[in-house]
């Protein structure tokens, strides 16, 4: 088992004279653009530069459209050495960050809003190290977020609460599914419990089980606010055009007030690509989701909007392919996933089936996310418009049209229970830059407001 977790260290004989050697008989024949397949290109980088893992000289290729010749620049022998004669024997093998091998010239602020798209059609890039997951996906990640007895004591509660999780029933074109995982939703209050149950929809209906958050979950709640607050300031600061905040988003604090809480129960339990609600959460809406138990893969793709005439050619469809490719987050226990304000509207993400797992000593093959949410009073069922069918309407965005993309609407979703049709309203959202809907701007007093900019 140990071969698979550590490598040895390389010997010191290995000087730099020695790799230069090596790049002195690379036939530069052998490295032009096109010549070779993408596994030789990787073959000739890991026969230069050994000490090196071969899913990282992938993802270095592609960040450089597969040039070698650029590959073998950034991964110059000085720097490569280096790293060697500073790691101990044994050590874990960890993915390098790919921000560390950016040109010194191209990262003197800590912004990535210039960085080429890395995903490609048909492949999917794998992201560890929170440098990479910040600059390459709408998310941000904290690894080892609470003291490690502390997370385990949560798991464990939450691991005999799921015993008694459901599966939501709802339809999708005209068939009824099940849930591929079984969930729960947490409130913070007895009498948020009863609104809950009696005032909120969701898929159409109502919600049958809704708890009260456990004391452990309260806890963890008050530490999972700053940190994401942090986590969002950092975004605006460092990867939003001129540093400030997006349109649409709340500039007020981000307060966790409710929770959803999935069980995947092995790997074969997962979800597919979809994005999260709106509807109470309004638009450009922060989640903050805690990892518990055996490790998964997030996966995470970019919605690339269509020309309106579909008469999409050539490189344009090659190009939006490439965009919409595919990144996989690899969530281990105790790590806390922000999914920040363009989240929802710009991407899907989904679990992905795992045909082989490392279990947890606690959790085995289980999985717990708690999906922390801030349920804004603004956007209570009370004030949203209503459909013909006499209920509250389910807030959606434009994603794939690029004539209305970024626009929100507000439509019947009574339909999506089984039994139940619908009916065909739609109505165009109105907010203001903050996010706020026009029954809000009209109650909302004169007052200095907090911002996050």
């Amino acid at each position: 088992m140990d071969a698979f977790v550590t490598r040895k260290r390389r010997r010191i004989e290995e000087t730099a004279s020695a790799v230069n050697d090596k790049l002195e008989k690379v036939d530069t024949a052998r490295v032009g653009e096109d010549a070779d397949s993408t596994d030789t290109k990787v073959a000739i980088l890991a026969s230069l530069f050994p000490n090196l893992e071969s899913g990282f000289l992938l993802d270095l290729l592609m960040s450089v459209d597969g040039s070698v010749e650029e590959s073998i620049e950034i991964l110059k022998p000085s720097q490569a050495i280096h790293s060697a004669r500073k790691r101990s024997a044994p050590s874990i093998g960890i993915q390098a960050s790919l921000i560390s091998f950016q040109h010194k010239e191209e990262s003197v602020k800590p912004s990535y809003a210039n960085l080429a798209p890395l995903t490609r059609r048909g492949t999917t890039l794998h992201l560890y190290s929170p440098e990479d997951i910040a600059a390459h996906t709408p998310c941000s990640i904290v690894h080892n977020f609470l003291p490690a007895p502390e997370a385990n004591e949560l798991l464990k509660g939450l691991l005999a609460e799921a015993t008694t999780f459901g599966r939501q029933t709802f339809k999708m074109f005209d068939n009824v599914v099940q849930s591929p995982h079984s969930a729960c939703f947490y409130v913070e209050s007895v009498e948020e419990q009863q609104k809950q149950k009696t005032e909120y929809l969701y898929n159409g209906s109502f919600l049958e089980d809704i708890r009260q958050l456990t004391p452990q979950m309260k806890s963890v709640s008050s530490r999972v606010q700053p940190v994401v607050n942090k986590e969002i300031a950092n975004r605006i600061k460092n990867h939003y055009p001129d540093g400030k905040k997006l349109h649409y988003q709340s500039p007020e604090p981000w307060i966790p007030n409710a929770a959803f809480v999935n069980c995947y129960n092995g790997g074969a339990e997962s979800v597919g690509y979809h994005c999260d609600q709106l509807t109470y959460l309004g638009p450009r809406a922060v989640i903050g989701s805690l990892s518990l138990g055996v490790a998964r893969e997030f996966r995470v793709r970019k919605i690339v909007a269509r020309d309106d005439d579909g008469e999409e050619k050539g490189n344009k469809i090659s190009e939006r392919a490439d965009a919409e490719g595919q990144i996989a987050i690899h969530l281990p226990h105790n790590s806390l996933l922000v999914m920040h304000a363009e989240m929802q509207e710009e991407f899907k993400h989904s679990i992905h089936p795992a045909a082989a797992i490392d279990p947890h000593p606690i959790a085995g093959s289980k999985r717990i996310n708690v999906t922390y949410r801030y349920y804004r009073e603004s956007f209570h069922p009370r004030y949203t418009p209503r459909c013909r069918c006499g209920v509250a309407t389910v807030l959606r965005c434009v994603q794939r049209r690029k004539e209305n993309r970024g626009r929100y609407m507000w439509m019947c979703h009574t339909g999506l229970t089984p039994g139940n049709e619908g009916c065909s309203f739609f109505q165009w959202a109105e907010f203001d830059e903050n996010g706020n809907p026009p029954w809000a701007i009209r109650k909302r007093s004169p007052r200095a407001t907090e911002t996050l900019e």
